[in-house]
């Protein structure tokens, strides 16, 4: 069993910065490609945002290149997202998500999740 624990989530203006961690309670972290998928108000699906692979190669969501950036540190089993420049329409609960030998791109049956961490972002 993976428990994911998202923290660093708040209320910011256009154009700041924050810094998302999540923190992975599992045996052996390297086992798991890591992700970040983020849900605004009224919708049902979770949109991809970042992922790293295993090895440590990131893929991001065209609406985020350039401003955002996901890292690793496997051995505080922990994922990052770097936000830089937020915007109101990143806006978002974001979720945490782990994927046990593949990278969360696209999720699928089996994966983990966190319970979510609020970013607001304030025009």
């Amino acid at each position: 069993q993976v428990q994911l624990a998202e923290s660093g989530g708040g209320l910011v203006s256009a154009g700041a910065s924050l810094r998302l961690s999540c923190v992975a309670s599992v045996r052996t972290f390297t086992n798991y490609g890591m992700g970040w998928y983020r849900q605004t108000p009224g919708r049902k699906e979770r949109l991809f945002v970042a992922a790293i692979s295993r090895s440590g190669a990131p893929s991001y969501a065209d609406s985020v290149k350039g401003r955002f950036a996901i890292s690793r540190d496997d051995a505080a089993k922990a994922v990052y997202l770097q936000m830089n420049n937020l915007q109101p329409e990143d806006t978002a609960v974001y979720y945490c998500t782990a994927a046990p030998y593949r990278t969360p791109s696209p999720i699928a049956a089996g994966d983990y999740w966190g319970r979510g961490t609020q970013v607001t972002v304030s025009s």
